[in-house]
């Protein structure tokens, strides 16, 4: 079973002035496929406090995953993937591309999506859109990929080949 964080990027979601629907649903569809939730935050958009966050559930928690809700758009406090940029070692573009490309079948708003993907040590780090029904679309579009995923990147597994 693979450990997994949720944060909820939303300044009024952090204030209690919103409730925060899309971290819900990812908790709802992780959990359904298997993945134990061992964390779930709603934070301000705040670049400092988001990748803080980050880093503590990947090197202190040991999370294998943690996946971001919110943050990803145009406004100015839209910050998610420049904290994400902050503290992954690697990017994993094809799952960013995937959820866009996936996305954009429904609506082409989906290219204004920044999201980014990508690992830091033993951990997988996903932006998805702070929408409800974007959440749901875009992690519907890949979570059963995402354990095999998780298997190669903990060393569950050794290659991608024949799958």
């Amino acid at each position: 079973m693979y450990s997994v964080g949720i944060i909820t990027a939303s300044d009024k979601g952090s204030q209690g002035k919103r409730e925060d629907l899309s971290g819900k649903l990812i908790q709802t569809m992780i959990e359904e496929k298997g993945y134990k939730v061992e964390k779930y935050l709603v934070l301000p958009d705040d670049e400092e406090m988001l990748a803080k966050e980050m880093i503590d559930m990947a090197d202190k928690q040991h999370l294998h995953l943690i996946l971001t809700t919110g943050g990803t758009g145009f406004s100015e406090r839209d910050v998610t993937p420049e904290a994400t940029l902050k503290v992954i070692f690697k990017q994993v573009p094809g799952i960013s591309e995937a959820i866009r490309y996936n996305s954009l079948q429904i609506t082409p708003k989906a290219m204004l999506s920044r999201g980014i993907s990508g690992i830091r040590g033993k951990t997988l780090i996903i932006n998805l859109p702070g929408s409800p029904k974007a959440v749901k679309e875009s992690l519907g579009f890949i979570v059963d990929t995402l354990h095999h995923g998780l298997q190669i990147l903990v060393g569950d597994a050794s290659e991608c080949g024949g799958s």
